[in-house]
Formats: structure tokens, C-alpha cells, sequence
């Protein structure tokens, strides 16, 4: 009876109902759906801005990096400025590389043209590759999860809000329209909430998932080449 009421008095209220006005006369479990998607809401934003801030600082480091390598400086001076200790990916993948070939020139005796000795440094860019992507990858999964189940989720408070309006409607046995609609209104506020979190979860996954895979691309690329180069270099001490 006093849902029934203040639904009335909300639809009377000028014939306007306001977004806060729904969120307060929902059922609790409403209010619980709607605090969630809006939690997720809100961490979605934030991992969009970490995820391009990363990417535009990673894309920023390997574009001075690759200048620099390129540049036909000595490559054991670029290793102990920025290869030992990498601060972004790119130089993770060099470090790995030329420590693997550093490594195998040392022993004594070694072939550094053995094929055993090329594998490894294949091995160790491909892992380095691996485990700098999936830093950055980091938090993607729960993109695609928000994209893809916030909306069911939003519809779940609003299939729950029409069964207790409809309860409401079947206990008063009044279909009078002002008595029907707040109620929905506030179920179908639910959805729209999954919606706003669902729709940027799924763009931004698309877009970032795209520039990533550029970026992996870039950094095999980059290790392929580098791989030559040090092969090459192997077969020129033999």
C-alpha cells in the first residue's frame, strides 16, 4: 500500500520522475543492481584511461627506443643504458635477446652459430613478448566481462522490479497507468544502467584489444629482426 502510494505521488510530482526519485522508491534488490552496474561503471572508466595512458607511454618509450637502436650506436652500450634494467617492453625484449647472446658467447668453446644458440634467444624474445603483453593486458578480462554481462545483469533488476510492481498491481487491483508505470519505470532504469556500463566495456575492449595486438605485433617484429642481427653477428666471430 505505501509502495502504491508514493508510486502515485512520484508519478503525480509534475509529471516528471526524476533518476534519483527511481533509484529511491526501487525495491532493494533494484538498488543493489543498479549500486553494482554503476561500480563497474565507474572501474570500467578507469581502466580505459589506464589502459590508453599505458599504451600511449609504451608506444612513446619504443619509438625513442627503436630511433636509438637503429641509430648504429654500440648495442652493448644500449644494453647497459637501457637493457639491463628495461623500463617499458621493447627494452625488455632486447634485454632478453642480447643477455641470452651475451651469455653464450662467454662460454668457452661455444659455437655461437649453433642453432641451439639462435633457439634460445628465439625462446627468450618470444617469452619476454609473452609476459610484457600480458601486463598490459591486464584488467581486459574484465572489459569483455562487463560488455558482456551487464546487460543481463541490468535485466535481472528489471525483470525483479516489474514482478513486485505487478505483485503491487494484482494486491491493490487497480491497472490505473499512474499506478503501473513508476514501478516499471524504476525496473527499466535498471537496464539502462547495464547499458551505460556495457556499451563502453565493449568499445573500449574492441579498440584496445586492437591496439594491443599492433603492439605485439610490433614487439615480434622487433625481435625477429633484432634475432637476425645477432645471428648474423654470431656467423661473422666464427
Amino acid at each position: 500500500m505505501d509502495r502504491t502510494v508514493d508510486a502515485i505521488n512520484l508519478a503525480a510530482a509534475g509529471g516528471e520522475i526524476s533518476l534519483v526519485g527511481l533509484f529511491i522508491q526501487a525495491d532493494i534488490v533494484v538498488k543493489i543492481v543498479i549500486l553494482c552496474l554503476i561500480g563497474a561503471s565507474v572501474w570500467v572508466w578507469a581502466v580505459v584511461f589506464e589502459k590508453w595512458s599505458s599504451l600511449r607511454r609504451v608506444g612513446k618509450a619504443a619509438d625513442g627506443f627503436e630511433d636509438r637502436f637503429w641509430s648504429g650506436g654500440s648495442l652493448d652500450e644500449l644494453f647497459d643504458d637501457e637493457g639491463s634494467q628495461p623500463s617499458h617492453p621493447m627494452a625488455a625484449v632486447f634485454g632478453a635477446a642480447m643477455g641470452e647472446w651475451r651469455r653464450s658467447v662467454r662460454v668457452a668453446g661455444a659455437d655461437v652459430s649453433h642453432t641451439s644458440v639462435r633457439e634460445r634467444i628465439d625462446r627468450a624474445i618470444t617469452v619476454t613478448v609473452q609476459r610484457e603483453m600480458e601486463r598490459l593486458e591486464r584488467w581486459m578480462v574484465f572489459l569483455a566481462s562487463v560488455g558482456a554481462t551487464a546487460p543481463f545483469v541490468g535485466l535481472f533488476g528489471t525483470v525483479w522490479g516489474i514482478m513486485r510492481s505487478f505483485s503491487a498491481i494484482a494486491a491493490m487491483h487497480n491497472t490505473n497507468l499512474a499506478v503501473v508505470a513508476p514501478g516499471i519505470a524504476e525496473a527499466l532504469f535498471a537496464t539502462a544502467i547495464g547499458l551505460v556500463a556495457a556499451i563502453p566495456a565493449v568499445l573500449a575492449y574492441n579498440k584496445i584489444s586492437t591496439d594491443l595486438s599492433r603492439f605485439a605485433g610490433r614487439l615480434e617484429a622487433f625481435g625477429s629482426e633484432f634475432s637476425a642481427i645477432l645471428s648474423r653477428q654470431s656467423e661473422e666471430r666464427v
